[in-house]
């Protein structure tokens, strides 16, 4: 067998555990957020699921991890039947995943530790801040656009929102922090 013939099977084989481990992660993700509801004042609610967004870009990088975060939590608004927030949860949870990934990343370079444990916070930590930002924003424009009310309704009424987004963002942080170093066995060879 060639040189060539054996790189273009690892290729192969290595896209194909790629890919079936990110829709494993959407699969996961969907389930983590779709599980676990607790109900929220702004008719929404807490869940688990930002763990797995957060451990999606974590393990998967940032292309892979993003699409499977994105996909996960988009199926599961789509699934629970929250069909106006699909298009604007999968951005977020992209740019979630994406920003813990790239925060990971530039923070492991410059602390040297022992432990993973201060890059997972701080990374979870800046990756939750993306999704609080941007659900504020999008409800800021729902609020204001879709339903025809003044600017400052629509601030007012998406500041509702920051406190129990802030709550998921903590319990995301501390289940992606458990969980990585389980994991990432799981996506070490990718």
């Amino acid at each position: 067998m060639s040189n060539t013939t054996t790189n273009v099977k690892t290729f192969n084989t290595d896209r194909t555990k790629r890919t079936i481990i990110a829709a494993l992660f959407a699969a996961i993700t969907c389930v983590g957020t779709m599980i676990i509801k607790i109900p929220t004042p702004t008719l929404g609610y807490i869940h688990p699921g930002d763990g797995f967004v957060l451990l999606s870009g974590l393990l998967l990088g940032p292309i892979w991890g993003a699409f499977a975060a994105g996909l996960g939590s988009a199926l599961s608004d789509l699934i629970g039947g929250y069909f106006i927030y699909v298009p604007a949860t999968f951005v977020i949870k992209f740019l979630t995943a994406l920003t813990c990934f790239f925060a990971y990343k530039a923070i492991s370079k410059l602390l040297k530790t022992k432990t993973e444990l201060p890059q997972l916070i701080i990374s979870g930590i800046a990756g939750e801040l993306v999704m609080v930002l941007g659900y504020f924003l999008f409800e800021i424009f729902m609020l204001s656009i879709v339903n025809k009310t003044s600017l400052s309704a629509g601030v007012l009424a998406s500041i509702a929102g920051i406190v129990p987004n802030i709550i998921q963002g903590i319990f995301g942080v501390i289940i992606a922090t458990v969980l990585h170093p389980l994991l990432s066995r799981l996506t070490n060879n990718l």
